[in-house]
């Protein structure tokens, strides 16, 4: 079936547009405030020349009507997400916005400037630098010394060796500066669970797929994702009390912890001297995510509410800027309160009003298709679901008090998808009958339905074409329709999917490029998720591993198919002892180095019985990140 929005899809779009907010103009206004130059199409170039990230392939959405084949409200965004530039905001604060999905904020101090987050990847970062010393500080007579991350989340850090390294941070010539716990979250979240958050990524982001008016668009907080691999330094100064003020190379910033909001830990920035407050990613232009697509540990909305709340009653009668790190500011005091508190009051809204539902004993769907916002937020723009939905929103509160379990016994112990799927058809009288009745449901536009029934006749049926295509033409609509980026890219993938399969596996190790600034504790704990426990069997013996760059010394202990790591002040005894830097596991981790190369090389020594080392490594698990989605994973693998 041809990429074509169909007649239903059409009608939907037509509902939509007589529903949205009237249109002032004032986004647009804002977005384009304090523009001070850019490069074409913000295109970044990586030093292997191979282009990282480029707003070109968006030239589509230069059409200020939307194409029938998106939602209008969603054309919207996606137009204004495309700007792009250097932009002041005040007297010393100026944001690169467009270069990457995140902004990056620089504050001129007395001598030397600071900046609040780090983008994605290196690339970006330092093509941010560059464009603001291009037209601010041409000379570069202003260093660089302070880095501040807002957040625990990896567009926020992750292109710090852009702007300055690790050499420079420890001989004291840059400090960095988080928020407390900022390294284990950051840690937690893109490395214990990190290959099948990346694989479920593309789905949100919607990078995987070619850029046009029938595939990605946006991605509801920026336009997509760049291209490399993320890197850390770890904070060296930590903001650890509630409420803390500071004085940096003349620059007074008031600094609000909000721990357990968009991120476990973040930080909201109050700069006095120039009326701006910056609140992270606690406030955007969209509804953000209580629990994004690509997973996470369910976030607090009530706490996330609280947050704004106190922001709002402590700095909102002098606030005359707000700006965070995506999206544009939004400038006066009077509409700078109400930006903030519609904000506010919709995080709370959404929490207060499903557990409301909760205690009726609704359950999560339930709740998802009925709660509806109060007008006074529902009509405002910056409050619409682009990224975030109140559907999948409310779907992760219920499951934050609630669990998985809809406490309908039916629902404790179901039968899993693929056997699911065989009964299922079988009931529905085979897979010919099945697909009678579900293109007959596709002219009618019941999408929805269609996709969960095609998901059943996939799932026992994986070879049958028409089953693929009408699943994949089915998700296709329903992207088409989509108001949320994040939905429309993952409707859009999935049916890319069903149509040609999933990806190519990437190389092991591709795409992490944190293990370097990981603590030696979390090392291990990444090791220990690897350990396959069916290989291990009754195995039982133990390692000592020194690290004499770190003067560390760790006894691993293998046994029940389980690992332990424990640091201790002197070598332990062990089975088998080794010697090395924690560069050199960092890059056997990485896949750069073999164990065998190590040790002819002598940067790694055993002691003990080598034969150890080698049935260790011999036990670690191996993750791709092409495993199927839409398709069910075959068990055990090969």
């Amino acid at each position: 079936m041809p990429a074509t929005a169909y007649g239903p899809t059409l009608d939907f779009h037509r509902l939509i547009a007589a529903e949205l907010p009237p249109e002032d103009g004032q986004d647009r206004a804002d977005a384009e405030r304090g523009f001070l130059g850019t490069v074409p199409d913000a295109e970044v170039v990586g030093a292997d020349g191979r282009v990282v990230w480029s707003l070109k392939p968006y030239a589509f959405l230069d059409d200020e009507t939307a194409a029938p084949t998106v939602n209008p409200s969603l054309w919207r965004q996606a137009r204004l997400n495309r700007t792009h530039g250097l932009f002041q905001v005040s007297e010393r604060i100026f944001q690169v916005r467009g270069f990457d999905i995140a902004n990056i904020t620089f504050i001129e101090g007395d001598t030397g400037l600071i900046a609040l987050d780090a983008l994605t990847v290196a690339d970006t970062a330092a093509a941010a630098l560059a464009l603001y010393r291009r037209h601010r500080d041409p000379e570069a007579k202003r260093p660089l010394h302070t880095v501040m991350y807002s957040h625990s989340h990896g567009d926020h850090f992750g292109g710090v060796l852009g702007l300055s390294t690790q050499a420079e941070v420890d001989a004291g010539r840059v400090q960095v500066i988080a928020p407390d716990g900022f390294m284990h979250a950051a840690v937690a979240e893109n490395v214990i669970a990190g290959v099948p958050m990346m694989r479920r990524a593309a789905f949100q982001f919607g990078h995987t797929l070619p850029k046009g008016p029938a595939h990605q668009v946006d991605a509801g907080l920026g336009k997509t994702m760049p291209a490399g691999r993320p890197g850390l330094i770890a904070p060296t100064r930590l903001i650890t009390q509630p409420f803390e003020t500071h004085v940096i190379d003349g620059v007074e910033i008031g600094f609000q912890l909000a721990p357990d909001t968009e991120a476990p830990a973040e930080m909201h920035f109050w700069f006095p001297g120039e009326r701006v407050l910056n609140l992270a990613e606690n406030t955007s232009h969209t509804l953000h995510n209580v629990c994004p697509l690509r997973g996470s540990q369910v976030r607090d909305a009530l706490a996330w509410a609280k947050h704004l709340h106190q922001a709002l009653h402590r700095w909102g009668d002098a606030v005359e800027a707000i700006c965070a790190q995506h999206h544009w500011p939004t400038w006066g005091r009077q509409r700078c309160r109400a930006f903030l508190a519609d904000q506010r009051d919709l995080y709370r809204t959404l929490h207060d009003q499903t557990v409301r539902l909760m205690g009726h004993g609704l359950k999560a769907a339930e709740i998802a298709e009925l709660l509806r916002l109060p007008p006074g937020v529902a009509r405002r723009w910056h409050n619409r679901g682009y990224y975030g939905t109140v559907s999948h929103n409310v779907k992760a509160i219920v499951q934050r008090y609630l669990s998985w379990y809809d406490a309908h016994p039916a629902n404790l112990h179901p039968l899993p998808p693929v056997a699911a799927a065989h009964k299922t058809l079988e009931y529905m009288g085979g897979i010919d009958a099945v697909l009678r009745r579900a293109r007959a449901d596709f002219e009618r536009g019941e999408y929805r339905w269609v996709a969960e029934v095609m998901k059943h006749a996939v799932y026992a049926h994986p070879g049958h074409r028409e089953a693929r295509e009408l699943a994949a033409a089915a998700l296709e609509q329903m992207g088409f329709q989509a108001e949320s980026a994040t939905w429309r890219n993952a409707f859009l993938l999935g049916a890319h999917e069903y149509r040609e399969g999933p990806p190519k596996p990437m190389p092991p190790g591709a795409g992490f490029g944190l293990v370097a600034a990981l603590p030696s504790e979390m090392v291990f704990d990444a090791l220990a998720i690897r350990l396959d426990a069916d290989k291990a069997g009754d195995l039982r013996f133990t390692m000592a591993w020194h690290f004499d760059d770190r003067g560390e010394h760790w006894r691993v202990e293998i046994g029940n198919g389980a690992m332990h790591a424990l640091a201790l002040a002197t070598a332990p005894a062990a089975d088998v002892a080794l010697t090395l830097a924690r560069p050199t596991l960092d890059a056997m981790l990485t896949q750069q180095l073999a164990p065998a190369q190590a040790l002819a090389d002598g940067r790694l020594a055993v002691a003990g019985d080598a034969a150890k080392l080698g049935l260790f490594f011999g036990l670690l698990d191996r993750f791709g990140l092409g495993f199927p989605v839409v398709d069910a994973v075959a068990w055990p693998p090969g």
